[in-house]
């Protein structure tokens, strides 16, 4: 045989030349997948058409339509495995928090290889799903069959499967519950961050009433005009920037934004919120996704958080573009927030096309101040270990000046985690009425103030190092030495105070010159 004798399988015999009658494209696409590389798509499709001569069979990418969770989630669909062809992995998904889980995690399948006999409305499918192999990539597909006895039949069945597709397929697109979190290049679906925003109320916002009103207005207000802007010949778009000192309500007030309009059905209102720009082909490609996001579901609210720290010199003309360019932004309203306003590019700060509201969340004035003291009364109205007397917000507010609400709270909160951590003590919780001088809670709350005070003005470090150093040997508890010029506050801030102010004075003296450093989170 010469080498260009073609070659012959001694079983199956020749394959028909072009000319053959029996000569198909699809037959010798196949035989190359099937002969020269792995081709598991073809491969599967090949072996149902083979199997069911008579069904019309849709091939469908499973990240664009999964019919498995959208059977799981409409009450158009029932479905059930037929046994004796899949091959499942069976999968513990550990719990997501370990705090206060009750289950210790789930078990779950999944279906590498699997057909289902699905029913949708009144219509009788086969759907068969399979990961499939092509060389190094593997990607996950979804056979959709439908069964036709006729050729009236036949030509009906793409439109009666397309029609399950199109179900499937708006349904992967749509949130249940979640808000898309651009980040590490990709849109994200996020239920918690959804959960943690239907905590979030105005309830918790300390502002200006007038303010407060003003910036919901111009948020909600927005969704409801849409005629109102078409009326007048302007496009139906706004931006809005919350900028100021952090810690002041820029945060929470968006979350309080996000949770009123996930309320909304008519139109339905997504949030959008968007982490970082890089993604794996360079931020260009990320603000562009985010857009045509953004785009494909407005009306929608679209987050910029820090902004200032996400629009670089290389990528400002990219993002103006996107932001005013050719293309429409109809019904997006974008939020962006900062700590500083004046590192904004001017063409994004100050021309109107593009965020054309500002909001300054300022360090809140007396009255503020009150407020919130009195939002933690409220909150601990109901503890037996603390005294919260009305008179104590004012004497708060009075001491705070200039502080953040984020400032106030570490003040609460480290102030309750020292009365928490010397419970056990009998010194006067309760105080005298009408007298804060023997309440701990105030106690407590001075001495922190104090020590944020000190961190504020920049003098803390010194007075850190001389006073709360230890010499060697001493030790907290048995068997716990400090070595020399070690802070128990910088190890435990909270409960090291308290430790240290047990060594060094009684309970009811006062201390002097107890100077914390700056008291954090556990």
């Amino acid at each position: 045989m010469s080498s260009n004798d073609d070659f012959v399988h001694i079983l199956s015999g020749p394959n028909p030349s072009p000319s053959h009658p029996g000569w198909t494209v699809s037959q010798e696409f196949f035989n190359n997948c099937k002969a020269d590389r792995q081709f598991t798509e073809g491969f599967i499709y090949d072996a149902l058409r083979a199997k069911y001569p008579q069904h019309h069979i849709s091939v469908v990418q499973s990240y664009m339509a999964d019919f498995l969770a959208f059977g799981d989630a409409s009450k158009n669909v029932t479905y059930s495995a037929l046994e004796d062809q899949g091959l499942v992995e069976r999968l513990f998904i550990p719990p997501a928090r370990r705090y206060n889980d009750e289950n210790g995690g789930t078990f779950a399948d999944r279906a590498i290889f699997g057909c289902y006999d699905y029913q949708y409305k009144s219509n009788k499918f086969l759907v068969c799903v399979a990961d499939c192999q092509d060389g190094m990539y593997k990607n996950r597909f979804s056979y959709v069959l439908l069964e036709y006895k006729n050729s009236d039949e036949k030509a009906a069945a793409q439109k009666i499967s397309d029609e399950l597709i199109a179900e499937a397929t708006k349904f992967m697109g749509e949130l249940h519950n979640e808000v898309l979190v651009f980040d590490q290049g990709y849109w994200q679906k996020n239920k918690d961050l959804w959960d943690n925003i239907q905590k979030s109320n105005w309830e918790d916002v300390i502002l200006e009433q007038e303010k407060k009103e003003a910036i919901i207005e111009d948020v909600l207000g927005f969704f409801n005009s849409e005629a109102r802007y078409a009326e007048f010949g302007v496009p139906w778009k706004r931006g809005v920037i919350f900028y100021g000192p952090p810690g002041n309500g820029k945060t929470i007030s968006t979350k309080a934004l996000m949770h009123d309009i996930s309320k909304r059905t008519s139109p339905k209102i997504e949030s959008l919120y968007v982490k970082t720009f890089n993604s794996f082909s360079g931020p260009e490609y990320g603000i562009r996704q985010i857009f045509l996001q953004a785009r494909r579901l407005a009306p929608c609210l679209l987050i910029f958080e820090d902004i200032d720290s996400l629009i670089l010199p290389n990528v400002r003309s990219y993002f103006l573009n996107e932001v005013d360019g050719l293309e429409s932004n109809h019904g997006i309203l974008m939020i962006a927030s900062t700590n500083h306003l004046e590192r904004l590019d001017p063409g994004i700060a100050k021309r109107p096309s593009r965020f054309d509201r500002k909001y300054l969340f300022d360090v809140p004035n007396k009255e503020e101040r009150i407020q919130y003291a009195e939002y933690w009364r409220h909150k601990l109205r109901n503890n037996k270990k603390v005294d919260f007397p009305k008179d104590m917000s004012t004497r708060v507010a009075e001491i705070t000046g200039d502080f953040s609400f984020a400032y106030m709270k570490e003040a609460f909160v480290a102030a309750l985690l020292v009365i928490v951590a010397r419970s056990d003590e009998k010194s006067g919780f309760r105080s005298k009425e009408d007298d804060l001088s023997g309440n701990i809670l105030w106690k407590e709350l001075k001495k922190q103030i104090e020590s944020l005070r000190r961190e504020m003005d920049g003098d803390d470090d010194e007075d850190a190092i001389s006073g709360m150093s230890m010499t060697a040997g001493m030790s907290m508890t048995p068997g716990m030495n400090i070595s020399p010029g070690m802070s128990m506050a910088g190890m435990w801030p909270a409960l090291g105070s308290v430790l240290e102010e047990r060594r060094t004075n009684p309970l009811d003296v006062p201390i002097i010159n107890r100077n914390n450093a700056m008291p954090r989170y556990f």
